[in-house]
């Protein structure tokens, strides 16, 4: 492993590791309008949100680092403290990486990336018509830290209103579906991700429940050459594990069977084939039957 101190090294070299360690990062399209009225719009991948009462939302357009120059957005709610933080999906992903150009002060991102402003309701800022959801916000504080090219600047919002688009909400019509939203995130240098397809999965959060933890695991399992760290989290998150009933039932499953008979004269590899069937099991979400497989 190499160690980087980010006094011994340029700053520039320093972002690049950084941006490229930290990732995936949500991206926050910020509108805003300076005292005059005239609009910007502009994605920031220093962003994301910090508490839901209030609801806050924190992003953070930094100080540039080639030429410590200050950005139009951050000008702007200074004056005016207020911002639509829209969330940009795939479908818009290189309309809003245009809006990102260093365009001239007063010259509408809009206009120049194709995108269509609407009215907000509380603020002053337009919000994205394309973009799937957008946040009104007030802007709470402007926290600088430092003065020097790569300076963050937290933009601490309140998020007044939402606005969600319709075709984004699951079957139930109450949270948003993560196929449907098809949101991107910034990686390092030029990459991004596109949350969608094998990129998304579901793991169940152990929040509700008290898990056993790895620790507690039998140590034929928690010393497996075959399951993952992945695999032995999953099973640690277990709260109660399956009776001896419940493993004896199982025990007498064809699938179990044949690596019973299959491997009969041959212990190791009928461990390790069982250990292949728990992973396989718990790829599928099975995991009461992994656990039974592997304690048969």
């Amino acid at each position: 492993m190499r160690t980087f101190n980010p006094k011994e090294i340029p700053t520039a070299a320093f972002h690049s590791l950084m941006l490229g360690a930290i990732a995936p990062r949500p991206i926050a399209f910020a509108s805003t309008v300076d005292k005059d009225g005239n609009v910007n719009l502009s994605p920031f991948s220093f962003f994301n949100c910090f508490g839901s009462n209030p609801p806050v939302l924190v992003f953070s357009p930094a100080r540039r680092v080639r030429d410590n120059t200050g950005k139009h957005t951050l000008e702007n709610v200074l004056e005016i403290g207020e911002v639509v933080i829209n969330i940009g999906n795939y479908a818009i992903v290189e309309q809003m990486s245009l809006a990102s150009t260093e365009y001239d002060k007063g010259v509408n991102e809009f206009i120049k990336a194709g995108l269509t402003p609407v009215a907000s309701t509380l603020v002053k800022p337009p919000r994205v018509k394309e973009a799937p959801a957008a946040f009104e916000c007030r802007v709470l504080e402007v926290k600088p830290i430092g003065d020097q090219g790569g300076a963050a600047n937290l933009v601490i919002c309140e998020a007044l209103l939402l606005h969600v688009q319709d075709e984004v909400f699951g079957a139930d019509g109450t949270t948003i579906d993560p196929f449907k939203l098809d949101a991107v995130a910034r990686l390092g240098g030029d990459w991004y991700l596109r949350a969608t397809g094998d990129a998304l999965f579901e793991l169940p959060k152990p929040v509700r429940n008290k898990g056993i933890g790895i620790d507690q695991l039998p140590q034929h399992i928690r010393n497996s050459n075959v399951l993952t760290g992945n695999n032995l989290a999953r099973l640690g998150n277990t709260e109660v594990i399956p009776s001896e009933a419940e493993v004896q039932a199982f025990s007498q499953e064809p699938i179990y069977q044949y690596l019973l008979q299959k491997h009969q004269d041959n212990p190791t590899e009928k461990e390790r084939q069982t250990h292949l069937l728990a992973q396989r099991l718990l790829e599928e979400g099975r995991v009461a039957d992994a656990w039974k497989a592997l304690l048969a």
